[in-house]
């Protein structure tokens, strides 16, 4: 157990900067427009090796407590609820604030160990800028510039001295055996929704506004005694519609989730059916490799004819993924869960199932005498051996000569095999074919002295009977 650390503090005074300087990672997003962080994102500060604790970004709390604003305070509040200390951030160049008042205000009320860190100090006269905080009553204010890392060594040190040796709070952990899942799909499609219905609580904002989130966000949690890692991640849209610099990195930060993860569940809107913008997300989880699971959301609002449309709909349009589960669920209301966990499963299993070479040898073996390749101008193509190449997804890598001129009728002929046979769903399975190379091309044999004369003799014969 870590001890907690949180930020605190209105939007935009670079919480998210000094949660990037301390963890080391970029996996707050910083941009100069206010508000861009909204769900609490969690990091481990390992510069104290002797010290290491948990730090908490949150989004900036405006004073506003109905929409996007309120929810993001309420998810600040959450993380200063829990913390064993709480960084409360306030900008030098704008100096104090009503609004840094009011959280001043309910920060002494929560009755937290508090300390106050003056930000973006380049530039300004510092002993201006402490006389005008001295009115908050502080008896340390640490001052820093995360933006060129001034200060950074003063507030771990004055961090690591106030927390206690143990926290109450758990840490993201590198278990093998936690299976991590990303939530994908473009804007407004439930994801948030439903990660909150499978954790019990409000962990993630969520809202009928598209957008709303901005990061990926992973939590960690237990179902059944199964270890799982649920990554919210931010909507995809198609290049063209991309226009703002937050959305382009929410693209980036969306990709390296479904990277990290071992299942993506591709989330559509059963109103809807399945888009161009649902096909490019689909696309970026194939180019992935990543193990898949297609959620048919918001089901229980729709009528039976509705249901057998859009059922209709995503056979049609995603039918060049036959291997994906479908599950229809409802993210609101909870229905369907339990389907769509064990279809995560059976994807899981499939996709990391280590594989014996004699085993995949007999397969090919089979496969081979079963429908032999067809002759290609003359020639036929031959499968010698092959051997399991990788997990996640998994891999086959077939030698033999000829394989250039293999058909890709054949080549999904041998997929489709290999997944019957080893009953693999819900993953792609991925060949290469690997030509050996001849031993003897380029090489040329040099004639003994004797083979030379035998060779002119023959030539002398030859031409004698001319």
């Amino acid at each position: 157990m870590l001890p907690l650390v949180a930020l605190v503090g209105r939007p935009n005074v670079g919480k998210s900067t000094i949660f990037n300087a301390l963890t080391r990672t970029r996996d707050a997003l910083v941009h100069d427009q206010p508000g861009v962080t909204r769900d609490r994102n969690y990091g481990v500060c390992r510069l104290n090796e002797d010290n290491p604790f948990l730090l908490v970004d949150t989004g900036g709390i405006a004073g506003e407590e109905e929409g996007l604003a309120g929810a993001t305070a309420r998810q600040a509040r959450a993380a200063a609820g829990e913390a064993d200390l709480i960084v409360f951030v306030v900008d030098a160049r704008d100096g104090t604030s009503a609004l840094d008042d009011e959280i001043l205000s309910w920060l002494r009320k929560l009755a937290r160990p508090t300390l106050l860190l003056i930000n973006k100090i380049d530039g300004t006269d510092e002993n201006a800028v402490r006389a005008e905080f001295a009115r908050y009553g502080f008896s340390e204010m640490l001052m820093v510039s995360a933006a060129h890392r001034q200060g950074l060594d003063d507030l771990l040190d004055e961090i690591v001295e106030r927390l206690p040796e143990e926290g109450t709070t758990e840490t993201l952990d590198n278990d093998p055996a936690r299976v991590r899942i990303a939530f994908v799909g473009r804007p407004n499609v439930g994801k948030s929704t439903l990660v909150n219905r499978v954790l019990g609580e409000e962990r993630m904002i969520a809202s009928e506004v598209p957008g709303t989130t901005r990061d990926s966000i992973s939590v960690d949690m237990e179902r059944d005694g199964q270890l799982y890692r649920l990554i919210d991640t931010a909507g995809l849209r198609r290049k063209a519609r991309v226009e703002e610099v937050i959305e382009k990195f929410s693209v980036v930060k969306t990709l390296r989730a479904i990277e990290q993860a071992q299942v993506a569940v591709l989330m559509l809107d059963a109103n809807e059916g399945v888009t161009d913008q649902d096909a490019s997300v689909l696309g970026a989880v194939l180019d992935a490799g990543r193990a898949l699971v297609i959620a048919i959301n918001k089901w229980d609002g729709l009528t039976d004819y509705q249901r057998e449309q859009a059922e209709a709909l995503v056979s049609r349009k995603l039918g060049f993924v036959p291997w994906a589960e479908v599950v229809r669920i409802s993210a609101k209301h909870g229905s369907g869960l339990k389907e769509l966990f064990r279809a995560v499963h059976r994807a899981h299993d499939s996709a990391t199932h280590e594989f014996s070479t004699s085993e995949v040898n007999k397969a090919l073996e089979v496969a081979y005498e079963t429908n032999p390749p067809p002759s290609i101008r003359g020639h036929v193509s031959k499968l010698r051996y092959v051997h399991p190449g990788g997990t996640n997804p998994p891999t086959f890598i077939v030698h033999g000569t000829r394989l250039k001129e293999l058909p890709d009728s054949y080549k999904r002929y041998l997929e489709n095999f290999f997944r019957k046979r080893f009953k693999l769903v819900g993953t792609p399975v991925s060949f290469l074919f690997r030509e050996g190379a001849n031993p003897y091309e380029g090489k040329k044999n040099p004639l003994t002295d004797r083979q030379v004369k035998a060779k002119r003799r023959l030539m002398k014969h030859v031409k004698g009977k001319r």
